[in-house]
């Protein structure tokens, strides 16, 4: 990884760490952190679409803010939607309240897949402006980008939205694997466009989210979408880059050879078990079960205890969630594990 261009951020606990250095307290940020739980979040929210609200600068700075404001976590994580970049290339696409992201027109010929043009900076001139500002705004508090990667955004365009057992996704994986690897590179160069946009704006590190590559097998994943994953990250190595995905422990090695500094682990594999299949040496984020947060104290406090311990198997350890901040969760409680953690050091 090359060296970060000097920043308050870049000598923070979360930069540090994500580096595989460890320091005197575990860094702690959670993914959906900006919003979902938090009823400013939700008042804000109250008017507009989600989309609108990602393409605003001055809402994106502000629903960013809001955890850090409230938890004191070690990161932000910029506001946005892995189908922002799609929608600013002119994909028909809408994010339906309950439901996630919906494709007009689903994936299915080659004439499909070339509406899928490069991403230009002027295209999200929003993120970078957001970016911008947040930067200023958060000071020694690392800010953190994300992208969504080939195989997740892939996954939405062909089966239309959301699913359980992405099997269109898997056919035309398998019939036609010409049009699918076209398909991914295109959609890998735009997440790299889109990522690249938001470093040179300012971020400090990086997250790409294969929310669904745990429905491959790792033959699968390693023929039809490491190459692309890759191909994302391996051009970033300005800033630390993490690599997550759901159920995703048959592919832990796989994930950190696409040119992760940092492997993201759910829920389903212990902290250890995961450095273990890992090699040891790596820096680990994760991975408190979101659904334990509506457990009693005792229980999300013992939970805590345990990964924070888990995590000394590995080189360095990010904590985090195993996925979400689900919806329901107090924000007390995430504040609360916020402190636990940093006075559990590292």
């Amino acid at each position: 990884m090359a060296s970060m261009i000097a920043s308050p951020a870049s000598e923070s606990s979360l930069v540090r760490t994500a580096r595989g250095e460890r320091g005197a307290t575990t860094p702690v940020w959670f993914m959906r952190q900006a919003g979902r739980s938090l009823p400013e979040y939700r008042a804000l929210r109250a008017k507009g679409s989600m989309l609108d609200a990602c393409r605003t600068p001055e809402l994106i700075t502000e629903i960013t803010l809001q955890p850090v404001r409230r938890h004191g976590v070690d990161a932000a994580i910029l506001f946005s939607d892995i189908v922002v970049p799609l929608v600013a290339i002119g994909v028909d696409i809408e994010i339906a309240a309950g439901v996630g992201p919906v494709v007009d027109k689903p994936v299915r010929t080659p004439a499909d897949i070339e509406r899928f043009r490069p991403l230009e900076p002027s295209d999200v001139e929003f993120v970078s402006a957001a970016v911008r500002s947040l930067v200023a705004e958060l000071g020694s508090t690392p800010l953190i980008g994300f992208a969504g990667a080939p195989f997740t955004l892939a996954s939405y365009l062909i089966e239309g939205g959301p699913s359980r057992e992405h099997a269109k996704t898997k056919a035309f994986m398998h019939d036609e694997p010409a049009l699918w690897h076209d398909l991914l590179e295109r959609l890998a160069a735009i997440a790299a466009a889109f990522l690249r946009v938001q470093v040179d704006a300012g971020v400090s590190v990086v997250q790409l989210f294969d929310s669904w590559a745990g429905a491959l097998s790792a033959a699968d994943y390693e023929r039809y979408v490491l190459p692309h994953s890759r191909s994302v990250l391996e051009h970033l190595d300005d800033v630390p880059r993490i690599h997550f995905g759901v159920g995703t422990g048959e592919l832990l090695p796989l994930m950190r050879s696409a040119a992760a500094d940092v492997v993201g682990v759910d829920w389903r594999v212990p902290l250890d078990e995961a450095a273990r299949r890992l090699g040891g040496d790596v820096v680990v984020q994760g991975n408190l079960d979101p659904a334990l947060l509506l457990a009693g104290w005792p229980v999300v406090e013992r939970e805590v205890r345990r990964i924070v311990a888990e995590g000394k198997s590995a080189r360095a350890h990010i904590f985090n969630l195993g996925h979400g901040v689900l919806p329901e969760t107090d924000p007390g409680v995430l504040t609360r594990v916020v402190e636990l953690v940093h006075s559990l050091g590292s």
